[in-house]
């Protein structure tokens, strides 16, 4: 497993690689000190399984650079490892492609933890976030007049995908095949209208279906 961490802070990065190759004693974790350079590596460099990038960095606005990671590796994963709360810097990170979203006032073992869900394909969003869109959600006979006309099934995967699970957990929690969640999920996606599983959290919560 090959990662890039991308902090202009050489003690965070330092200690981030080692609390890394601790969860995986054989990933092999490049590093960038700013924006520009993590993008030329996302670019040109060698084939990578995760990015974790922070926000106010060096280098071109990450605004437009998270957009360009998406657009040279739109499989890749990239997960945003940052000082800043703002709601707004997380909307416009997950809006921009990022598959979660790390407050570095997080503790070692929510990092962790968020990092093994999405290298599982799964989505990590602060809880607070999470529980604001719930609080802004419609009610539930809103929610029904203008539901996204999902089967009983696949409303079962979206508001596991809600909780955090990552589709290997799912498929186990419904005793069902991994595939079988793919699909699912692929479906989800087209009946919400979103191209990511991020996106479909986020517009699932704020339309009452996830609660």
């Amino acid at each position: 497993m090959r990662i890039l961490v991308a902090d202009d802070h050489a003690l965070f990065r330092e200690g981030l690689v080692l609390q890394i190759q601790q969860m995986d004693e054989t990933a092999e974790v490049e590093e960038a000190a700013d924006l520009d350079t993590a993008l030329e590596q996302v670019r040109g460099g060698a084939p990578l399984d995760l990015v974790l990038v922070d926000l106010a960095m060096p280098g071109t606005p990450w605004r437009d650079v998270l957009p360009a990671m998406r657009e040279a590796a739109p499989d890749l994963p990239l997960v945003v490892l940052s000082a800043s709360e703002e709601r707004r810097d997380i909307e416009d990170a997950l809006k921009l492609g990022a598959a979660g979203y790390i407050p570095k006032s997080s503790s070692t073992k929510v990092m962790l933890k968020a990092l093994n869900l999405v290298l599982d394909g799964g989505v990590y969003l602060p809880p607070e976030i999470l529980n604001e869109y719930r609080a802004a959600a419609p009610t539930e006979g809103a929610a029904a007049a203008e539901g996204p006309g999902l089967t009983p099934r696949q409303t079962d995967v979206l508001r596991l995908m809600g909780k955090g699970l990552s589709n290997k957990e799912i498929a186990h929690e419904l005793n069902v095949s991994e595939g079988t969640v793919k699909l699912h999920v692929t479906a989800i996606l087209r009946a919400l209208g979103v191209g990511n599983r991020t996106h479909a959290v986020i517009a699932a919560t704020e339309r009452g279906v996830l609660s």
